[in-house]
């Protein structure tokens, strides 16, 4: 397999760093962590820095234009030389635009939320990498038996779209015993180095970071949204489905705000009998009216009651403190599991008795 324009270090210094895995040399990553594709607020910036700092940076670009998913690519490109990847939901037909996101050079392509096995093939004919996003082990299983190269273990503590109901403690090592020595990925409820460090404990080769990502200077998130993640407690997030007016009846999981309060005073009513439903909340910052309950995540220009949209996020949110450079945040989350993992008295003389 071949990965063009991939970064890669010297494999000597890779094996002697705490935090290093077979999955960080295939891809020339000085860092395990992923940048979850987050919806909207990923850009080419977002994407470029986290993979400028050791980290695989992604885009997404499942609703994306096919000629401006190219662009988005082309523009990442001209940003970084590391690895960075594309992700595509599988519940909408994706052979057109995973052509092009091939065809304009994407080295990592991960999926989510259908059956990866139609795509197999030409994600590997083009030499890219495969991964896939799983709830369950028996899921794992049935996507590396199709072909898939890398398996992203999603805990049900991860915010926006949670395709399982396994907490992430639980899911990661069962997915690693199920299709070891395929690489895993850990996802859901890492927000810091010590989430880093506990499920590189588990088996897992790299953690799958959002929430706190959507904190990072780069990301395309509206202000507002920005200080309920930052003013947010690990219990502030509910899961259901809720924000389905785009995606129908996904399970996510996503901040309180004012649109859940109601729907669950009114004891959880299905469409179309939820409190308030179909009426103009926000507007977009191209003038367009966003109605309640939709899918659709405060972005920079929005106008309105912004605050009662989909505030995806997930339970590390109780860790997710501080604006940073992506940079920074790829550092802390390093840095910190370096310590961990590395205890100071490693090689030093016993303590007198």
């Amino acid at each position: 397999m071949s990965f063009a324009g991939v970064r890669r270090g010297s494999l000597r210094e890779v094996a002697a760093d705490a935090l290093a895995t077979p999955l960080c040399a295939r891809l020339g990553l000085t860092a395990p962590v992923v940048q979850a594709p987050v919806g909207s607020a990923a850009t080419p910036e977002l994407a470029a820095a986290v993979s400028n700092a050791g980290g695989l940076g992604m885009l997404a670009l499942t609703w994306t234009e096919p000629a401006r998913a190219r662009e988005a690519i082309l523009r990442t490109r001209e940003l970084t030389a590391g690895a960075f990847g594309v992700n595509l939901v599988l519940a909408w037909e994706q052979h057109a635009r995973l052509a092009v996101c091939l065809e304009a050079g994407a080295t990592v392509v991960s999926t989510f939320w259908g059956d990866p096995a139609p795509y197999v093939d030409a994600i590997s004919d083009a030499g890219a990498l495969h991964v896939h996003t799983v709830g369950s082990a028996v899921e794992a299983c049935r996507a590396v038996d199709v072909g898939v190269d890398v398996v992203v273990a999603q805990g049900w503590e991860a915010g926006g779209h949670v395709c399982g109901q396994v907490t992430t403690l639980a899911l990661v090592p069962a997915v690693v015993d199920a299709v070891g020595p395929v690489p895993v990925i850990a996802a859901g409820g890492i927000g810091d180095g010590r989430g880093l460090a506990a499920v590189l404990a588990l088996g897992a080769q790299a953690g799958w970071v959002g929430t706190r990502f959507l904190l990072a200077d780069e990301a395309h998130v509206h202000d507002r949204y920005r200080q309920r993640i930052i003013g947010a407690s690990e219990a502030d997030t509910m899961y259901g489905t809720v924000f389905d007016v785009g995606w129908g009846a996904a399970p996510h999981r996503a901040l309180h705000n004012a649109t859940t309060r109601a729907w669950e005073a009114a004891g959880r009513p299905a469409a179309p009998r939820r409190p308030g439903e179909g009426e103009t909340v926000a507007h977009s910052a191209e003038g367009g009216a966003l109605v309640r309950y939709s899918d659709t995540v405060a972005l920079p220009g929005m106008t309105g009651d912004v605050e009662a949209l989909a505030l995806y996020a997930g339970q590390s949110v109780g860790v997710a403190h501080r604006l940073q450079p992506a940079a920074t945040i790829v550092r802390e989350l390093t840095d910190d599991a370096r310590r961990i993992m590395s205890p100071p008295d490693v090689g030093r003389p016993a303590a007198p008795r």
